[in-house]
């Protein structure tokens, strides 16, 4: 499995790895660079650097920029090899970001140490020539942020895939955020008009992910029931602007094509249905665990024509190996599937983490594949993967703070009132009528809408 690259705090050795030793094949003429800090903790801090290439392409290629404060370091990194000789530190390419096209862009992640102030970094060059930016994540090219004046449906649109983004009708890159359900079977009665409008409107979510389980008293036992609860809440979505994630929720037996008869069927129902609407995405396997790949590759390539049959524009999102984990928690990586990607376009794939069990190496996979893969993270919880126990509020800030840097969207875990720590309400809630005030919410319901609803990114032009 890979990890975080090792890397000496000095010198200029790189643990695992050879750092070019000859001169870059080319010398951009401009550059830009985006400089964000993901999160931050007492002596530490995860940050980022986009890098634009505004000049000719080059293969091959030298990021250097330095660290003005006292005792600030570069612990560890991905997405290149990092060294670190005084205040000065060098980023060269692996192997799949060896080529920056003009106009290309790499992300490139490390977490650092520091001792008293932690300025930003300063003197961004690339094979030589300095480069311009932003510190903290802005774009000088970017619309201001849309806080009104429109539905996140009526914003954006159809939504499609655009290189490894989440675009909206105007092709620009967008990040969703919202929540998911729980089973259909069991909590039913949480998704109500009165639920649904403080999702969308006290909430300000943008999307409604709903989680219909196949297995443990659900689809299986009523196709037609289940159909039609799901197309209701495609409805109920619509009607609030937000868009509906359609989750076809396999889990145990986790290998999906023990359901692929059961998938073509709902799924070429629910496109037919729902073929007209701009709000719907589909989830066609939400957590395959115990199957090779290769197994659930095969799942996805009988599926998705099945939907595209019915309805050509709309995205759909594949699970991935080691409960969608990309592999990781099957001691595997991103690689298999950057490797060997699914046969279809329009599409992209599922990670899943639990924030107090899956921590820097997790974060690290989506790191290097968010520069590779379309990625949805289409269920997280911030509790263990039980779904129980505490609240881990550093990690699920410091994963939250990365999807936001990436713009990955996101489905939390669950708007319900189960019984568990990662529910959003008290159990009880859901028999009467308010689903907003801090009465009701537990402690990972509050952490979740106050990052849900702070206004949206929405470029439009």
């Amino acid at each position: 499995m890979k990890r975080f690259l090792a890397l000496l705090a000095s010198g200029a050795t790189v643990l695992g790895l050879t750092v070019l030793a000859t001169p870059p094949a080319a010398a951009a003429t401009g550059c830009k660079v985006e400089y964000t800090v993901a999160s931050q903790w007492e002596g530490g801090f995860q940050g980022g650097v986009k890098v634009t290439n505004l000049g000719d392409p080059v293969s091959g290629w030298q990021l250097k920029f330095t660290l003005p404060g006292a005792g600030q370091k570069v612990v560890q990194g991905w997405n290149a090899t990092w060294t670190q000789s005084g205040s000065t530190v060098t980023a060269g390419p692996v192997d799949w970001n060896r080529t920056l096209a003009t106009g290309g862009t790499t992300d490139l992640g490390f977490v650092g140490s520091f001792s008293g102030a932690n300025p930003a970094p300063t003197g961004f060059s690339l094979n030589g020539v300095a480069c311009t930016g932003t510190v903290g994540g802005g774009d000088d090219d970017d619309p201001p942020p849309t806080t009104g004046g429109g539905t996140p449906v009526e914003t954006n649109g159809q939504l499609r895939v655009c290189g490894v983004n989440l675009c909206n009708q105007y092709n620009r890159p967008v990040q969703l955020r919202g929540m998911s359900t729980h089973g259909l079977q069991w909590f039913s009665r949480c998704y109500n008009n009165a639920s649904l409008d403080a999702l969308a409107n006290d909430w300000k979510a943008d999307l409604l992910r709903t989680a219909m389980y196949v297995q443990e008293d659900g689809y299986e036992t009523d196709p037609a029931a289940f159909t039609g609860r799901v197309n209701s809440l495609v409805d109920m979505a619509e009607a609030r602007g937000m868009y509906a994630l359609i989750d076809f929720h396999t889990l145990t037996p986790g290998d999906p094509n023990y359901n692929l008869a059961r998938a073509k069927t709902f799924f070429a129902s629910v496109a037919a249905r729902n073929a007209a609407k701009k709000n719907v995405i589909y989830e066609i396997a939400n957590e395959p665990n115990g199957v090779s790949w290769a197994g659930i590759k095969n799942y996805a390539e009988q599926v998705i024509p099945v939907i595209r049959a019915a309805d050509p524009d709309a995205v759909v999102i594949v699970g991935t190996r080691g409960w969608s984990s990309l592999g990781v928690s099957d001691g595997s990586n991103e690689s298999e599937v950057v490797n060997s990607p699914v046969n279809a376009t329009n599409i992209m794939y599922a990670f899943h983490f639990y924030a107090a069990s899956h921590k820097d190496n997790y974060r690290a996979a989506v790191s290097r594949a968010a520069s590779r893969l379309p990625l949805f993270v289409t269920e997280f919880g911030t509790v263990s993967a039980t779904g129980g126990g505490a609240l881990d509020r550093a990690s699920t800030t410091a994963w939250l703070d990365l999807l936001d840097q990436l713009k990955i969207s996101y489905a939390n875990w669950t708007y319900s009132d189960a019984d568990e720590s990662s529910a959003a309400f008290k159990p009880g809630t859901c028999d009467g009528g308010d689903y907003s005030s801090s009465g009701v919410l537990t402690e990972s319901g509050a952490l979740l809408k106050s990052r849900i609803s702070t206004p949206d990114n929405f470029p439009t032009g």
